[in-house]
């Protein structure tokens, strides 16, 4: 469970670089991790994650299939190559094993934003990879 804790810290970009400055922090909550039997090796996590006002994610990959639902508030999104987007309640977003995340933030300086991400790993993988 603390790597869990750990891999989701960096997804959201809570731990800094520097670390002198704070970044927001994000709380994020695992609804459920279950094996994938007829996806051999395969595991599903889902997460609610809340994103405070300003908060933001350092570039990274997950190195899986990684679906986002907004339930509230708006974010902004890119991938390397594409362009950003910025999805807003009852949108959905989606990043390959290969792509890397080069924008992911909250689109508001006042509001917080909340989404869920499904992702579909191999089993016991990381949550992300930073990209540098």
């Amino acid at each position: 469970m603390k790597s869990l804790a750990i891999a989701c810290a960096l997804l959201l970009g809570v731990l800094c670089t520097p670390c002198s400055q704070a970044a927001p922090h994000a709380e994020v909550k695992e609804v459920m991790l279950k094996d994938l039997p007829d996806f051999p090796g395969k595991e599903g996590l889902v997460l609610e994650v809340l994103y405070p006002p300003g908060g933001t994610d350092e570039v990274h990959r997950h190195d899986a299939h990684a679906f986002v639902y907004m339930l509230e508030g708006s974010i902004v999104m890119q991938l390397r190559g594409s362009q950003p987007v910025t999805l807003h309640a009852g949108q959905s977003f989606y990043e390959g094993p290969n792509d890397v995340h080069i924008v992911g933030r909250n689109a508001s300086t006042t509001q917080p934003a909340k989404f869920v991400v499904f992702l579909m790993k191999n089993k016991g993988a990381p949550i992300l990879t930073p990209v540098h």
